[in-house]
C-alpha cells in the first residue's frame, strides 16, 4: 500500500527560540524565567546544563536552514523570543534581534521554507514574570503588544502565526506540578493563569485581523485523548473530567470561542474560577483561530478514584481521577511515555466529528531517546525507531485525511537536538545529531528516511523488517 498525502501537505519540523538560539544573555536579550531558574536552582537541570548551551541556532542558523533545505522541509516553525525582540517586555525593540530575525525568514523563503512563527514557548521574560506573569492582566496587555510588533514587523513575509505553544504546560509546570518557574502549586492561580493565557491570544488575534495582512493565526495545544480503563460509569466520568481539565480548558475557547459549561460548573463548585470582567467573553469569541497546531505525544489512561479526595487536601486535578497504567502498553522507556499512535487518528477523528472539522496540522510529534550514541554506525545514527515511530504515526494521519479530517501537514520535533527544559540533552529528538562540543551536525537515518518521504509526499508500506 502507498500511503500518499494530499498536493501541498506541510512537510517539516518545529523547534522554540528558548531552546534552540542559545546567546540567551547576548546581543540586548534579558533574562527569561528560564536563564533565572538556572541561575538560581542549576541542580534542577540535568547535567547542570542551562538555557545558554543550545543548538546555537543564533549564530548558525544559515548552516541550519541549508539543513532543513536538504532534509525537504517545505515548513518550518520556530518561535520569537519576547526577551530578545522587547527586553524589557514592553517598550523599546531590540534592533539586533529584528535584524536577527529577518535574516532568519527571509534565509527560509529563500531556501523555499515557508516560517511558521509562533509568538510564546514557555519563555517568558523575567521582567513580566517579575510583575507577576500571566496572573498579572498587565502582563496580558504587554504581550499582545509584542504580538503586534511582531505583526507589523515580520507579517509582510509571515503568513502563519500562532500565539501560543501548549499553554497548558506553564499551567501545569509552573502552578500545579512544580516542574517550571516559579515552582508555585496552588490550583486557583493555575485557573487564573490559564484564562489569562486565553485572553492573551485572543487579544492577539485581534490585532492580527485588524492588520489585514492576508495571513492566519492560530494556536498550538497538546492534545492528550482520555481513555478510560472501562465502560464502567464512574471510570468514563473520570476520563471525562480529566479531559475537560486538560484539553476542553484551551480547545474550546480556540474553536468555539467559550469555555465549556461543564468545566466552569466544576471549577465553581469547588470555588476555582478565575475573576472575569465585563467584556472577557465578547474577547474570547474573537479569539477563535484560523489554524489548529496538535501536539501529539501519548495519550491519558484515566480510572475513577478508589475513595474520595480528602477536603483537607490540596485542591488538585487528581480530586476528580486517577491515572491508571494500562497493562500490555508500548512505552518509550527513555521519556516514560506510552507510544500509542492512534491517538492521533483519534484526536481527528474528534476534530471532525465534534468541532466542525477545523483546518489544523500536528504540530509535533516525536520520540526523545537518551544515549543515541549507541546507534552509531559509519558516522551516523541509525535511528530505526524514530523511523518507525513516525510512519506509524503518519499511517493513521493517512487513514484520518481519508476519512475527512481537515489535516494538512506533519512537524516533527524536532529538527536538531536540542535543549529541553530541565531535561536538557538527556533525551535526543532530532533529525539531525548535534556534538555539542564541536556543534558538529550529522543528519541521522531518520533524516533521510523523512527527506524521501516529503520528497514523494508519501511513502510504501513497510513490512515488520522496516523493508518497503
Amino acid at each position: 500500500m502507498k500511503y500518499q498525502f494530499p498536493q501541498g501537505f506541510w512537510w517539516g519540523s518545529a523547534s522554540s527560540a528558548p531552546q534552540s538560539e542559545g546567546a540567551s544573555m547576548e546581543d540586548g536579550k534579558s533574562a527569561t524565567i528560564w536563564d533565572h531558574w538556572f541561575a538560581i536552582e542549576p541542580a534542577r537541570f540535568h547535567q547542570r546544563i542551562g538555557p545558554r548551551d543550545t543548538s546555537g541556532f543564533y549564530r548558525r542558523w544559515r548552516e541550519d536552514i541549508a539543513l532543513l533545505r536538504r532534509l525537504n522541509h517545505n515548513t518550518f516553525r520556530t518561535s520569537i523570543s519576547w526577551a530578545r525582540l522587547i527586553p524589557q517586555g514592553r517598550g523599546e525593540v531590540n534592533p539586533q534581534a529584528v535584524a536577527f530575525y529577518n535574516n532568519v525568514i527571509d534565509e527560509l523563503l529563500a531556501q523555499g521554507v515557508t516560517p511558521f512563527i509562533n509568538l510564546f514557548h514557555f519563555d517568558m521574560p523575567l521582567a513580566m514574570q517579575q510583575l507577576g506573569g500571566w496572573e498579572n492582566r498587565a502582563v496580558v496587555e504587554a504581550y499582545a503588544a509584542f504580538a503586534d510588533v511582531c505583526f507589523q514587523l515580520f507579517g509582510d513575509r509571515v503568513k502563519h502565526w500562532f500565539t501560543f505553544n501548549e499553554p497548558i504546560v506553564p499551567v501545569e509546570g509552573g502552578y500545579l506540578y512544580d516542574f517550571h518557574y516559579p515552582n508555585v502549586v496552588d490550583f486557583k492561580r493555575a485557573a487564573v493563569v490559564a484564562f489569562h493565557t486565553m485572553l492573551a491570544h485572543s487579544l492577539a488575534v485581534r490585532h492580527y485581523r485588524a492588520r489585514n495582512q492576508d495571513g492566519e493565526i492560530g494556536i498550538i495545544l497538546n492534545l492528550t485523548p482520555s481513555y478510560s480503563r472501562s465502560s464502567d460509569p464512574d471510570d468514563v466520568a473520570a476520563a471525562h473530567r480529566a479531559d475537560l481539565l486538560f484539553n476542553r480548558s484551551f480547545l474550546d475557547p480556540a474553536l468555539r470561542g467559550r469555555y465549556p459549561q461543564e468545566l466552569v460548573r466544576l471549577l465553581g463548585a469547588y470555588g476555582q474560577l478565575p475573576t472575569c470582567r465585563a467584556g472577557d467573553a465578547a474577547l474570547l469569541k474573537e479569539g477563535v483561530v484560523d489554524l489548529l497546531g496538535i501536539n501529539y505525544y501519548q495519550p491519558r489512561r484515566i480510572k475513577s478514584r478508589e475513595s474520595p479526595a480528602d477536603p483537607a487536601d490540596l485542591f488538585m486535578p487528581e480530586w476528580f481521577f486517577s491515572p491508571y497504567e494500562m497493562p500490555g502498553r508500548k512505552m518509550n522507556p527513555y521519556r516514560g511515555w506510552e507510544i500509542y499512535e492512534k491517538g492521533i487518528y483519534d484526536i481527528l477523528t474528534n476534530l471532525r466529528e465534534n468541532y466542525a472539522n477545523p483546518r489544523c496540522f500536528i504540530s509535533e510529534n516525536g520520540m526523545g531517546v537518551e544515549d543515541e550514541q549507541r546507534f552509531e554506525q559509519h558516522g551516523q545514527i541509525q535511528d530505526d525507531y524514530r523511523i518507525a515511530f513516525i510512519r506509524q504515526h503518519l499511517q493513521w494521519v493517512h487513514r484520518g485525511i481519508q476519512e475527512g479530517s481537515h489535516c494538512l501537514g506533519y512537524h516533527m520535533w524536532t529538527f536538531i537536538d536540542n535543549w529541553s527544559w530541565c531535561n536538557a540533552y538527556k533525551n535526543r529528538y532530532g533529525f539531525v545529531q548535534l556534538d555539542r562540543a564541536s556543534q558538529r551536525r550529522a543528519i541521522k537515518k531518520s533524516g533521510e528516511w523523512f527527506a524521501a518521504v516529503a520528497a514523494d509526499n508519501g511513502f510504501a508500506e513497510e513490512d515488520n523488517d522496516g523493508r518497503s
